[in-house]
């Protein structure tokens, strides 16, 4: 197969998705099946809640294989595709470090998983897209952005003119000097070899580092998922607290849905191996109009689901927690012409309308 900087015809072309019945896998898929594309679906369904996803996805028409992107023999029987779309990482940004997964678990799954899936490409010739993350971004530098209270949530202080910070929020400049966080270091890393293995063996790379990636059916956990975890757990009148940075909720991150992020994919793909200008990394995310604060999450709940406590105070610092991180996403704009398009309010009251109708949502997918 060949690839053009042109736009090609989605109907000859197959994609694979590794992680596919999980959140963000399984949102990309459903945006790229309504959109003519022909998709297969790889998933090792270790994680709580992901056989959720597997029969509305076949019922899609979607050929999903039991795998695990650790092993490369599972890769071997896969058949050819276009493009491999990388959704499998362990996204926990306390992963390694909380007890629950090793840090070797962690490496081999993010790490030795995109060199596997990089492998595969290679020998198939196919693209790859990379979903990365906010993370790789210097804990220590986010700490040292001087941050005010202002209401319910932390602002930058733009007189410090902190670098790499932009008036809508850091920019792919910012510092990635350790500490990152394992997993932080786990996904630079994973960029890094992914952008080699473009220079290298000339197949196309796109690394798309997101945001807080939020909606519907996610399986919401305090380290992961915070938006989902948040509104469930404030529906099912489960025990909430605001860890950290005074113990407030004044903490703010943005949020991104899948869907807004699987309309950038497919222009990646449709540009096969793009022009040499085009920038191979770039931010995806909500960016400041989709930003939040704890605290403005809870007065959002409180209004939707009224008549419960409000979050326990507890100033307690967290292992790698940050203040404020939001990321600019003008070079994405710039390069594809994109912006997220389903606003916060949205994402806010699609999560609200899921916990309606699953309210045991979280004992059945944060186990």
């Amino acid at each position: 197969m060949q690839f053009l900087s042109g736009v090609s015809s989605s109907s000859t072309h197959r994609v694979l998705v590794t992680g596919a019945c999980g959140f963000a896998g399984s949102q990309i898929i459903r945006h790229l099946v309504d959109s003519g594309w022909t998709v297969l679906g790889m998933d090792n369904f270790c994680r709580p809640g992901a056989e959720i996803n597997r029969l509305p996805l076949q019922r899609l028409g979607v050929r999903l294989f039991h795998g695990d992107v650790r092993q490369p023999s599972d890769f071997e029987c896969l058949p050819d595709v276009d493009w491999l779309i990388d959704a499998a990482a362990n996204p926990s940004v306390l992963a390694g470090l909380d007890g629950r997964t090793s840090s070797r678990q962690l490496l081999e799954n993010n790490l030795v998983g995109t060199l596997n899936m990089l492998e595969f490409c290679r020998a198939r010739n196919a693209g790859f897209l990379m979903l990365s993350t906010s993370r790789v971004y210097s804990v220590d530098a986010l700490r040292q952005i001087p941050l005010t209270p202002d209401g319910q949530r932390f602002r930058v202080d733009r007189a410090a003119n902190h670098p790499g910070v932009a008036d809508t929020g850091i920019t792919e400049a910012f510092s990635t000097q350790a500490p990152l966080s394992l997993y932080g270091t786990s996904k630079l890393c994973s960029e890094q070899l992914a952008l080699e293995y473009h220079a290298a063996f000339g197949f196309p790379v796109w690394i798309n580092r997101c945001g807080v990636l939020a909606g519907p059916g996610q399986f919401g956990r305090p380290d992961q998922g915070i938006v989902a975890y948040w509104i469930h757990s404030w529906s099912e009148k489960r025990p909430l607290r605001y860890l950290g940075f005074g113990g407030d909720g004044l903490q703010v991150r943005d949020a991104l849905h899948p869907q807004d992020l699987a309309r950038l994919l497919v222009q990646q793909m449709q540009a096969g191996s793009g022009s040499p200008s085009q920038p191979r990394l770039c931010h995806v995310s909500g960016g400041l109009l989709n930003s939040f604060s704890l605290a403005e999450l809870s007065a959002w709940c409180r209004d939707r689901f009224p008549g419960r406590p409000d979050p326990v105070r507890d100033g307690a610092d967290r292992a790698m927690d940050v203040a404020w991180l939001i990321l600019d996403s003008d070079l994405a704009h710039r390069t594809w012409n994109w912006a997220p398009q389903i606003s916060r309010a949205e994402l806010f009251e699609g999560i609200a309308a899921h916990a309606d109708a699953h309210p045991d949502w979280i004992s059945l997918s944060a186990a």
